[in-house]
């Protein structure tokens, strides 16, 4: 691997970038990091952002997504009053008709010693306050330690400690592109041309890193869907966990807002040649008139905004961290659970930057499992 690098560019703005960026800064490296538009501009600022690892996935993933929840509750012991990171728990229940598939995936958790709880709809409000029973058919999984984060706060957060470690950020670069140099990462060429020199770079652009090394022979598979995250105008709900149901997924946020998203109205997302994205007006409303099913007394929500835009999932469902063995020099971090991941995956990597030393936690995780 690339011996301790001391000068570092890393190309992306998302939680990714930054949390990588600042862990490679308290490792003593320089660290100029370039985004293609404004911080959190990307997937971070449109981000459901649940911080768990339910349901059924891979042990090197389950693993590494529990150590992700313990960063966050070190972040958050450091920072109990903050109104951004909360860990009041998580409730998912599924169609109905489904309780035998409820029932197994509580007890995959309960094998792995993941905190569930089986619970009859009529129990719910023992565990989690302000939720509608009646929504709730057959049974409800509650995990009483998961949370949510509000990754632009949180990138605002890492940004304080990224400028006062001395972090040099370039914003508005527009699309950037991966300089090699005799087969080795020596820099990101931004859109004006300008050549940002470095001994390794790191790509964390979200769903457009395949692309990103897929121009120097690289590849990566790319599942990213499109996807949109609605936040509420400010509204007296008393919601504190993160809800997983059939037809919205939802959780607090900031300001006594509500943020909410699912997949069922991915058909209705129209691209357009300009890169952008637009939706019915009428399907926003149906998506928050199902959450508002979920909600005690049923408050009547409307969108304040809403934000569409490709949501980062590597090929196979498992994240991708590690150095290229094609580009010396170059390492790459995508996957679906960015925030999740967030802090421990900008940790590992870092350290796999600083140091030359692959972390075995990163295994399993290596890009090139898709050249095989």
């Amino acid at each position: 691997m690339t011996p301790n690098p001391q000068r570092v560019v890393v190309l992306g703005g998302g939680i990714l970038g930054v949390s990588t960026a600042v862990h490679l800064l308290r490792e003593g490296v320089t660290v100029t990091l370039v985004s293609e538009s404004e911080l959190a501009s990307g997937a971070t600022g449109r981000s459901l952002s649940w911080l768990n690892s339910a349901g059924a996935r891979t042990d090197p993933y389950h693993r590494l997504r529990t150590l992700g929840i313990d960063r966050y509750r070190t972040l958050f012991a450091q920072n109990p009053d903050q109104d951004w990171l909360r860990f009041d728990g998580g409730l998912f229940w599924d169609s109905p008709g489904q309780a035998t598939a409820t029932e197994e995936r509580h007890q995959h958790e309960k094998s792995h010693g993941y905190d569930s709880l089986l619970l009859k709809p009529e129990q719910i409000a023992e565990v989690t306050p302000n939720i509608e029973a009646t929504a709730v058919e057959d049974v409800a999984v509650f995990n009483p330690g998961e949370g949510w984060v509000s990754l632009p706060h949180l990138v605002d957060h890492l940004m304080e400690e990224f400028d006062a470690r001395g972090g040099e950020l370039l914003t508005g670069a527009g699309r950037s592109s991966l300089e090699v140099v005799d087969g080795r990462a020596t820099g990101v060429r931004t859109a004006d041309g300008t050549l940002h020199t470095a001994d390794a770079v790191v790509v964390a652009c979200g769903a457009a890193t395949p692309s990103v090394v897929a121009e120097h022979g690289v590849k990566i598979d790319n599942g990213s869907p499109v996807s949109m995250l609605v936040v509420t105008e400010p509204v007296e709900h008393g919601v504190q966990a993160v809800l997983n149901t059939p037809r919205a997924a939802l959780r607090p946020n900031p300001g006594n807002t509500l943020a909410a998203d699912h997949d069922w109205y991915e058909a209705s997302i129209v691209e357009h040649e300009d890169g952008s994205f637009t939706i019915p007006d009428e399907v926003v409303q149906e998506l928050l008139d199902e959450a508002s099913a979920l909600v005690a007394g049923t408050p009547h929500l409307t969108a304040n905004n809403w934000k569409i835009g490709y949501k980062p999932i590597p090929g196979d469902g498992e994240p991708v961290f590690g150095e290229l063995e094609r580009i010396p020099g170059c390492f790459v971090a995508f996957t679906h659970s960015g925030a999740t991941l967030g802090l421990i995956g900008g940790e590992l990597l870092a350290g796999e930057v600083a140091t030359g030393e692959k972390h075995p936690l990163l295994e399993t995780f290596r890009p090139e499992r898709f050249e095989r």
